[in-house]
């Protein structure tokens, strides 16, 4: 995140290396390499959320006063009153790809990154994937949470240098996470790209759940963690992560995404994406859209469009649906509040029963159709199946930090429903504990916040994998290395 003062960035004129992020509406904490901020108020005056259309999203407000103790040179100063925007610069994963065309040409894109000599455009970051484009198909580099697709993998990170780090990556040491079943050779490879192409000094590879428990202050826990693909429990011991007890069930943020999308079919409601929508008129509630399609949108591909549909729904998701407190009874779930939602396309209607039946499947799989609930997990079956693997001396450690990460855990109640059912499956003997941040960014970004936590330690800078190692040992060193 970037903090901008009109058309200046306010680390220029007082030599400050600014990192920024939101930990509640009208808290700011700012964090500078080489200062300590001793005070901080912040008065919002407008939040702007990203939108479909891919618009810019962001904060305005007012930074009311602002000082800064200098730990080098001992003295305070203070900043009068300005106007700021907090500008978010972290992207999704989907990026777009335009391949060659039989001549050999590309579109000829402003915002595109060429990738290598004859081969396809990359269009990176939410603004530059949303615009519709010829051929442009929407990708993953990552499959099962693994490196999958190398040259997209490189492109965003050539990207990320280039628009966001502006610095060559031969002045900074790279610390990355990985997930906990990542195979030695993807490993290896990530390792030689990284020393052999962008030359950095230093680099270190740490599994994401133990990067989640160092962001909760805490060594040992189970990281629960539900995301797009798959929702897994990692027991974590003292700092490593320990292998036999991972646990993990495919019912996740995707599978949400399928039942959304079998609930619009039942109820015949088209999903319209905004890149299609020239215009639209208020219509009453369960009526028909009445809008108007944009002309001369080019061909797009069918993983592009089905890309942004998918954002429709996650929006949907984050805004409507809510977990049951208990098991879900269809005559309790008729007696809850409605909640509106408007789609892209002006269509709009209440949904009760369906908001709190579509979440259900996480919990209780076996009444989801097409499902075979005997195969499946649920939360709870997750988090305590991990904690049975485990041996019988370290469990109590498990239950007393139960940490909750990843963007699906977000939906409204999930972790009451949680800690509702694992306060019935714990032992007796063992105490319960639930940690789960209050804050998007925090549950979203565990990991990212533990990596720049271990990162910072003084006891850390022992542990990476320097260049002089690497060129000696080879890419090997990061198997003894990073554990």
């Amino acid at each position: 995140m970037q903090l901008v003062m009109g058309d200046w960035n306010l680390g220029e004129p007082f030599g400050l290396d600014i990192k920024l992020w939101e930990l509640s509406p009208l808290e700011l904490i700012l964090e500078t390499l080489g200062s300590k901020i001793e005070y901080l108020s912040v008065n919002i005056e407008k939040k702007v959320g990203q939108n479909l259309a891919g618009e810019r999203g962001g904060i305005e407000g007012e930074i009311s006063m602002v000082r800064v103790w200098e730990m080098e040179e001992g003295y305070c100063y203070s900043l009068p009153p300005f106007p700021v925007f907090l500008l978010q610069v972290d992207f999704p994963t989907a990026i777009g790809v335009v391949l060659e065309r039989d001549d050999g040409s590309t579109l000829m894109e402003i915002d595109g990154d060429k990738g290598k000599q004859g081969g396809p455009t990359y269009y990176i970051d939410t603004n530059a994937l949303r615009v519709p484009r010829e051929n442009m198909e929407a990708i993953s580099p990552l499959k099962n949470g693994m490196i999958e697709d190398w040259d997209s993998f490189q492109a965003i990170l050539d990207h990320t240098y280039k628009m966001h780090v502006k610095s060559e990556a031969s002045l900074h040491p790279v610390l990355m996470s990985e997930a906990p079943w990542n195979t030695r050779a993807k490993r290896e490879k990530l390792t030689e790209l990284m020393f052999e192409h962008y030359n950095i000094p230093a680099f270190f590879l740490c599994k994401t759940a133990v990067l989640t428990a160092f962001a909760n202050g805490r060594s040992t826990g189970l990281i629960l963690d539900s995301g797009a693909t798959h929702t897994t429990a990692i027991p974590v011991h003292d700092g490593y992560v320990l292998q036999q007890g991972i646990v993990k069930s495919p019912l996740a943020g995707d599978f949400i995404t399928m039942q959304c999308r079998e609930l619009f079919q039942e109820m015949n409601v088209e999903l319209i994406p905004p890149y299609m929508i020239a215009s639209k008129e208020a219509v009453r509630e369960g009526s028909p859209a009445n809008w108007k399609r944009k002309e001369k949108l080019p061909q797009v591909t069918r993983s592009w469009h089905n890309y942004m549909c998918n954002c429709v729904i996650q929006d949907f998701q984050a805004s409507v649906l809510q977990v049951s407190d208990s098991t879900y009874d269809e005559q309790v779930a008729a007696q809850m509040p409605t909640v509106h939602y408007e789609f892209p396309n002006g269509y709009n209607c209440d949904f009760g029963a369906e908001r709190l039946k579509i979440p259900e499947g996480l919990f209780d799989p076996s009444n989801v159709k097409g499902l075979s609930g005997n195969t499946m997990l649920g939360v709870s079956h997750v988090v305590t199946t991990s904690v049975g693997m485990c041996d019988i001396d370290i469990r109590p450690g498990l239950y007393g930090s139960v940490i909750v990460a990843g963007g699906n855990t977000l939906i409204q109640s999930f972790t009451d429903r949680l800690n509702r059912e694992l306060s019935q499956k714990t032992p007796p003997s063992m105490r319960l504990k639930l940690i789960a941040n209050n804050t998007t960014v925090e549950r979203r970004f565990s990991s990212w916040i533990g990596g720049s936590i271990l990162a910072s330690l003084g006891t850390f800078q022992q542990m990476w994998i320097s260049k002089q190692e690497y060129e000696e040992g080879g890419k090997q060193c990061v198997e003894r290395k990073c554990p």
